[in-house]
């Protein structure tokens, strides 16, 4: 109640009130997967079961108006018959917001042939328009290398054409308005969003009452806490996902004169707006690409060029990432540690 009147909304939270302002105003909203109801990490409680009667009971079903329904769904544990299911809906009721969720994003790779067949294709082979959303958690946390990818450059790698929307929100404001914006935009499209883990209860990560109340999705985020001024700045620190939030808290505890800009979509590129966030600093010299994922992996090989592409002869473009890599992430705690914490200090120390 807090939270709703006059606090800081948390990443749950935020979720459960676009569904319900969806429901709301008439927008059927249908979630599936492997542990939704509850949320992975515990963190949706979309559904409560009554412990005397067995009945489950939905509070977000309560506020629907206009003809708007709520449904969510523990599925069995098949990505593969789940994901097609909810493509398959989500083309005959293309008003709807239809979401499948990975229990943790790497999951999604048993359904790898609905994404290639259908998802990022199916528009360009038989004009078969969907806004399917898939929920991939992504982070790297330290639990193992089959708990920590979505593998973002599989789907960074099948994105032309305006095929598909590929999301990485780092505030509950920013997801809220992505659903929002998903559910109600003409233009139907599917969306891939790596959510967080850790973040869905960091403090840091929390978004005011009012930035839900108002505004809309911002496909990149301004560094709005520079220890100095803009003029200031000689190196641009580019990232997305939790990585950005841990290089914010990193460099604001060593106050050295970097900007970290959150890059919330990767796709479509957000060419206009990362160049006007850019121009913000115009004695920058160096935009650096920081990313969580090993180098042949993350969306280093997808910013790549289209950071060239605007930013080649203003600036040197550099990379900071884990090295390559046959697996997503070690399966050693004390090395993530120590490979997150090299990476954090190759982005903030400035030469």
């Amino acid at each position: 109640a807090k939270m709703a009147a006059q606090g800081e909304v948390d990443w749950g939270f935020a979720e459960i009130l676009a569904f319900g302002s969806l429901v709301n105003q008439g927008v059927t909203v249908r979630l599936s997967g492997q542990d939704s109801r509850r949320g992975t990490f515990v963190q949706r409680h979309a559904s409560i079961v009554d412990a005397v009667t067995g009945k489950d009971y939905l509070p977000v079903a309560a506020v629907a108006a206009n003809g708007g329904r709520f449904f969510v769904h523990d599925s069995l544990l098949s990505e593969f018959a789940v994901m097609g299911f909810e493509y398959g809906y989500s083309v005959e009721n293309q008003d709807a917001l239809v979401l499948w969720e990975a229990q943790f994003g790497d999951f999604a790779n048993g359904a790898q042939s609905i994404v290639d067949e259908f998802i990022s294709s199916g528009e360009a082979k038989w004009g078969q328009r969907s806004s399917v959303t898939l929920l991939l958690p992504h982070s790297h946390e330290g639990q193992g290398p089959d708990h920590t990818s979505g593998r973002p450059e599989r789907y960074l790698q099948l994105c032309a054409e305006d095929n598909m929307r590929v999301a990485v929100p780092t505030t509950p404001a920013s997801y809220f308005h992505l659903l929002r914006r998903q559910a109600l935009s003409p233009k139907k499209r599917p969306l891939v969003v790596f959510t967080p883990k850790s973040l869905l209860r960091a403090k840091a990560a929390r978004s005011p009452v009012d930035v839900l109340a108002g505004g809309s999705f911002e496909e990149v985020l301004d560094d709005a806490a520079l220890p100095v001024e803009p003029g200031a700045v000689r190196r641009v620190v580019l990232a997305s996902g939790k990585v950005g939030q841990d290089a914010l808290a990193e460099r604001d505890r060593r106050g050295v004169p970097v900007a970290v800009v959150r890059v919330e979509q990767l796709y479509p590129w957000p060419y206009e707006r990362l160049s006007e966030v850019v121009a913000r600093y115009p004695n920058a010299q160096e935009l650096v690409w920081l990313q969580e994922e090993p180098a042949n992996m993350g969306a280093w090989a997808f910013a790549q060029d289209r950071l060239a592409e605007r930013f080649v002869d203003s600036h040197a473009i550099l990379r900071v990432s884990r090295y390559e890599s046959g697996s997503p992430a070690t399966g050693s705690h004390t090395i993530h540690v120590q490979e997150q914490e090299a990476i954090l200090d190759a982005a903030l120390s400035v030469p």
